[in-house]
């Protein structure tokens, strides 16, 4: 399945709109990686951990958007919006939100 987040997938020709859809993650962050978070802001450099968790969460969310579409019959998702909000008491989780249009194309 094509997921795109420009209005239209050259080369395909859109033949039917069917709806706007999302799909969310919402992860904790644990206080080991919190700890191994603050050391690497200490010193400097990536925090391996964090990445780790938004290339999982961002996955999780893009397959239950991919889900959402084949619900409605789609083979495709174009205009896909991407948002990251830290949530909880005292930001102690992030989420994932993605959406766009579930679309057929030939």
């Amino acid at each position: 399945m094509i997921i795109t987040t420009t209005p239209s997938i050259d080369g395909k020709r859109i033949v039917e709109y069917l709806g706007v859809i999302a799909g969310e993650a919402i992860v904790g962050a644990n206080i080991l990686r919190d700890i191994f978070a603050a050391v690497t802001d200490i010193v400097g450099g990536r925090s391996g951990a964090y990445e780790s968790a938004l290339r999982e969460a961002r996955e999780t969310a893009l397959g239950k958007l991919r889900d959402a579409a084949r619900d409605l019959g789609g083979n495709a998702v174009v205009g896909v919006d991407i948002d990251y909000e830290v949530i909880g008491k005292s930001g102690s989780m992030l989420m994932v939100s993605v959406s766009g249009t579930a679309v057929i194309v030939e």
